[in-house]
């Protein structure tokens, strides 16, 4: 028998069901609290709300787990490849030899943009950030596109194809705004290249020579992308799913989540930390003197990739992320004074305890900056990375609601704390 919550109010009791999850998650379902009661809740970041119910990802931020379809992220990363991974998070199952080479077939196809586009991207300033560029370029997409333009979810004839368009343009759109924004000439997708190689050549390559293709590059950035594919419901994630929830078409969603995406404490978050790691070696501190500092409240200093609005253990695609980093530096003979020194502070905060008593252990940005400092990548393409591997958790997130039938429209509502009735005041008469 399913347990129901009770609760009191003017003298009255309500009752309402409870619900489990298949990981033993529980949930009251106050679904009619305002119309039973003229009450609703207050939740100011939705810390303890659920806003839907999902089948993509698992998150048990206590014990440090992330799973995507039931698989643990650790296996993932050992076994697996971001487009591999892409196709489970979107349709449900590991692809079979046929339907991955079906899928990667469509993301070759569609990497390609609408030559018409160029003109767009001339039409930034120089030094246009390339979050803004995205953003914007994912939008005008859909403008080449009739069925995306009058986009209605129960019409719509080839969702897969809506799917590989994304996912793969949407590395084209990242790497032509780089080059935009270096005054850079864009340099076309290669069919001869796989998706994680593809990008790679768009961003370095130059009209006159491609770009190396170094395997131990490629793995790191693959990992990279695989690690951020999907997180629950995450600040940008649940932007997607209310922009979604309008009917809105894949395209703008996924533009909306870039938005969300772009703030510092979501996917710049790994760029705040290679800012970090280089004021304390400017100064030439080890990390020890930060970690003091930051532990003081008046300072102004915080130790940046620590800690996480889910996890109160170790993040796990931070221990992933961790040993591939030592990997990657080492095979391409790169020694970077910010790795000893993010090391230093791991080791300082894991034995610390002030650290260790707020559960601020590191996360998947402490090092995820440094190994794109280490392939190359600049700082403001830190969260265009991320919203590339984020791609295939957004698109599942939209297929999702688009397919649940009790779907309806968001609308959070809010305790208004402003002025009561007040009367407009002619321009002469007011003081």
């Amino acid at each position: 028998m399913s347990k129901e919550a009770k609760l009191e109010l003017d003298g009255k009791t309500f009752s309402f069901p409870t619900v489990e999850g298949s990981e033993g998650e529980k949930a009251v379902d106050i679904s009619s609290l305002r119309a039973d009661t003229g009450y609703i809740t207050l939740d100011d970041g939705y810390g303890n709300t659920g806003s839907c119910v999902s089948k993509i990802t698992f998150i048990d931020g206590d014990k440090g787990i992330l799973r995507y379809r039931g698989i643990p992220i650790e296996e993932l990363a050992e076994k697996s490849n971001f487009i591999e991974v892409a196709y489970l998070i979107i349709y449900g199952n590991l692809p079979n030899r046929a339907q991955i080479e079906n899928f990667s077939g469509l993301l070759t196809e569609h990497s390609f943009l609408h030559e018409d586009m160029k003109f767009h991207f001339e039409g930034f300033p120089a030094g246009g950030h390339p979050m803004a560029i995205l953003s914007a370029m994912i939008n005008a997409a859909s403008c080449f596109d009739e069925e995306l333009m009058h986009w209605q979810w129960g019409k719509v004839k080839q969702f897969d194809v809506y799917v590989a368009k994304l996912i793969s343009q949407v590395r084209t759109i990242a790497a032509y705004s780089y080059r935009k924004a270096h005054g850079l000439p864009l340099i076309y997708p290669k069919k001869a290249y796989k998706y994680t190689e593809n990008f790679l050549h768009m961003l370095f390559s130059s009209p006159y020579e491609d770009y190396e293709i170094k395997p131990e590059v490629v793995k790191a950035l693959d990992l990279i992308f695989l690690l951020h594919a999907d997180h629950e419901q995450n600040c940008s994630t649940s932007t997607v799913r209310m922009v979604a929830s309008s009917q809105a078409n894949l395209f703008a969603s996924a533009s909306a989540g870039v938005c969300a995406l772009w703030g510092p404490l979501h996917g710049g978050a790994n760029q705040a930390v290679i800012e970090m790691l280089q004021e304390i070696h400017k100064t030439g501190d080890d990390g020890s003197k930060f970690v003091a500092a930051a532990k003081d409240k008046n300072s102004g200093k915080k130790l940046m990739g620590f800690g996480h609005r889910v996890y109160k253990n170790y993040d796990p695609r931070a221990k992933i992320i961790k040993q591939a980093c030592d990997e990657v530096l080492s095979k391409l003979q790169i020694n970077d004074p910010l790795l000893d020194i993010a090391k230093h502070l791991e080791a300082a905060a894991l034995k610390d305890s002030y650290f260790v008593e707020r559960k601020l252990y590191p996360n998947v940005d402490f090092y995820s900056g440094i190994i794109m400092r280490a392939l190359g990548i600049p700082m403001e393409m830190f969260p265009v990375i991320f919203a590339i591997g984020r791609m295939p958790g957004w698109i599942a997130n939209y297929k999702e609601i688009m397919e649940d039938p009790k779907s309806r429209i968001n609308r959070p509502r809010q305790i208004y704390i402003g002025r009561t009735l007040n009367s407009y005041v002619p321009l002469d008469d007011r003081k």
